[in-house]
């Protein structure tokens, strides 16, 4: 069985980053990924294999990250982050972007494009169908197509 050091030191950096895409928020996000190092200490689950460990991690960060974000408790506004964890200023452009996308759209295209999960790994972590997340990573493409598009336009006009 692993050590929760070698735990946290190989899934930190993923946790984080799917609970920022709901968070949106960077303390919240920190929260949540500690919140399910706690749940995985705790229950010290058994599991088959490294992807469905890391299945499992995932599915508990994104699920408290949702409860967290529509909880009463929470804030009304998210602060906008500054920093996003991008290579360089084009990038940074389509990722804030996809954090405007709809919570859906949003889980979705960064578990996909940025995680690497085939549709069928997507539905098994959301808990949904196949259909339905090829159908908001349609949608969720199509957004952000437009969103872009006005992104390229309003940067052109102020040039």
């Amino acid at each position: 069985m692993k050590t929760a050091e070698e735990i946290v030191l190989k899934y930190e950096n993923l946790l984080y980053r799917a609970a920022l895409t709901i968070t949106q928020n960077r303390e919240d996000a920190l929260d949540m990924v500690q919140e399910t190092f706690i749940k995985w200490i705790t229950s010290r689950p058994d599991f088959q294999s490294d992807e469905h460990e890391k299945a499992w991690l995932l599915r508990v960060v994104m699920n408290l990250s949702r409860n967290l974000v529509t909880s009463a408790a929470h804030r009304l506004s998210c602060e906008l982050l500054d920093i996003y964890p991008a290579e360089d200023e084009e990038e940074q452009s389509v990722l804030e972007e996809v954090m405007k996308l709809p919570e859906n759209y949003r889980e979705a295209i960064f578990l996909y494009y940025y995680e690497g999960y085939s549709t069928a790994e997507i539905a098994q972590i959301l808990n949904e169908n196949v259909s339905t997340v090829r159908t908001r990573l349609a949608r969720g493409r199509e957004k952000l197509k437009g969103m872009l598009k006005d992104y390229g336009e309003a940067r052109d006009e102020s040039l």
